[in-house]
């Protein structure tokens, strides 16, 4: 690859799990433009992770890493706590604030899919009916508003995808919890000298790069949570692409076996083969 290309692609399967689950649920694909190989990580916790990345970053800084958890909340709700980016929001979370509002104990009620003396658990009202994108980001709205698509292409692709709110701790699907969790390592990320996307210019010729990125985009329509269905679907890309053609044995049995390893994986996937894009 020329030397203004991208030295490395990190996609990142990421868990808001407090306890040692995380070394487990916690999954990086890593491509290395150098060798041209593919490997599946685990085993660290966030702190663990974050620290790993500088440390790559420091032999490779022309690299991009995606991240499967949401990097802000809704414009309104900064406003209501006076808060005017998205950089002071996590500020505020790596304070304190994001373990009060995961906490049983927590009054506001907003933050909803786990019971408490002070919240029944259910979807509040605000949120329900033809206000449900109140409880989104304009990123989100798009693909969760139909109403708002114009586009059948556009229509058809997200279909079965609904992109879960940021308010949502508990639950199938809840995001709120490992996104309250993975602003903190923004910060870290941020310090040592990686920018933002969007909140910081981008430039990778530079600077290694951070994007949020939705895994069930990647992957499209597949059982995740059946490895048959995983055998099936890296079987059926090994046939049609040489990136996944060139997989060694040990990376294609560990995403069988894992449904996180899986979407690291095949997030690492997609963003090589958009690796142009992501460098320009």
């Amino acid at each position: 690859m020329a030397e203004s290309g991208l030295q490395r692609v990190v996609g990142v399967d990421w868990s808001g799990d407090k306890g040692p689950g995380q070394r487990r649920k916690i999954w990086a694909g890593v491509w290395t433009a150098s060798t041209g190989r593919v490997t599946l990580e685990s085993g660290r916790t966030r702190e663990e992770l974050m620290a790993w990345l500088v440390e790559m970053s420091r032999e490779t800084p022309r690299m991009v890493v995606g991240f499967d958890f949401t990097f802000s909340y809704p414009a309104w709700f900064l406003r209501e706590l006076g808060i005017g980016s998205a950089p002071e929001f996590w500020k505020l979370v790596a304070g304190g604030r994001g373990e009060e509002w995961l906490h049983r104990d927590c009054e506001d009620v907003r933050f909803w899919g786990r019971v408490g003396p002070m919240r029944h658990g259910k979807k509040p009202a605000e949120f329900s009916g033809e206000h449900a994108h109140r409880m989104l980001r304009r990123a989100e709205t798009v693909l969760k508003v139909r109403a708002e698509m114009t586009d059948p292409l556009q229509i058809a692709r997200i279909a079965g995808i609904a992109p879960k709110s940021v308010f949502q701790i508990g639950g199938a699907g809840a995001v709120g919890t490992a996104s309250l969790r993975g602003m903190p390592g923004l910060l870290v990320l941020r310090a040592a000298g990686f920018r933002i996307w969007p909140y910081d210019e981008p430039s990778v010729q530079s600077a290694p790069l951070v994007v949020e990125i939705y895994t069930r985009l990647m992957t499209g329509a597949v059982t995740k949570s059946s490895e048959a269905a995983r055998t099936a679907y890296l079987a059926k890309k090994r046939r049609e692409s040489a990136l996944y053609a060139g997989l060694s044995r040990l990376v294609m049995a560990k995403a069988r076996a894992s449904e996180d390893a899986f979407d690291a994986l095949v997030t690492a996937m997609v963003m090589v083969e958009h690796r142009g894009s992501l460098r320009g």
